[in-house]
């Protein structure tokens, strides 16, 4: 894929950094597991951890899409569009378990960071992959937007999560807790 050569340091700063947080989360979450009065819920865990880990993982994924030597761009874009449209569904069915859970009560910076950005980055994805087949000089910009996107929300959400135990929890120690957020 000619057309990203330029394209290559970006994302091989990007994937190793995706690859770097994906390690540091499962550190934190084992270490979390350790504190006595952290509630651990399935539920809340599907709605606000799992998706770091998934937006890590697709970050990672598109940086090796990228820096693959594909026999041409549309092949790589296909792949885009596929793994953009995948997480739009992703993305949608978050937002619905964030609803369904009952373990905490999502607040505006939830609902805007872990259902509203990763859809537009998601979305993003799928429409820079489809302009791609017509503009390609521009479309690897949309991608990168895209990219940046899911890469800085996982960063905020893993601190949002890590945050709200350290502090929250800790000085909850002794009580029970009804809003916990894995």
């Amino acid at each position: 894929m000619t057309a990203l050569t330029e394209w290559q340091n970006f994302y091989v700063i990007v994937g190793s950094a995706a690859g770097a947080l994906i390690g540091l989360q499962f550190v934190v979450m084992a270490l979390l597991a350790n504190i006595q009065n952290a509630h651990p819920n399935e539920e809340a865990g599907s709605a606000f951890a799992t998706p770091n880990i998934v937006h890590f993982g697709t970050v990672l994924l598109l940086a090796g899409i990228a820096t693959a030597p594909w026999p041409a761009l549309s092949t790589g874009l296909s792949l885009w569009i596929g793994v953009g449209t995948i997480g739009v569904l992703y993305s949608l069915f978050v937002t619905r378990r964030m609803g369904k859970q009952n373990r905490y009560k999502p607040e505006f910076e939830d609902w805007l960071c872990y259902s509203v950005l990763p859809l537009v980055a998601y979305a993003g994805l799928v429409a820079s992959g489809c302009a791609g087949f017509s503009f390609t000089g521009k479309a690897p910009y949309g991608i990168a937007a895209a990219v940046m996107l899911l890469l800085f929300t996982g960063i905020h959400n893993a601190w949002d999560s890590a945050s709200y135990h350290v502090f929250t929890q800790k000085r909850r120690e002794g009580k029970p807790d009804s809003t916990a957020k894995s």
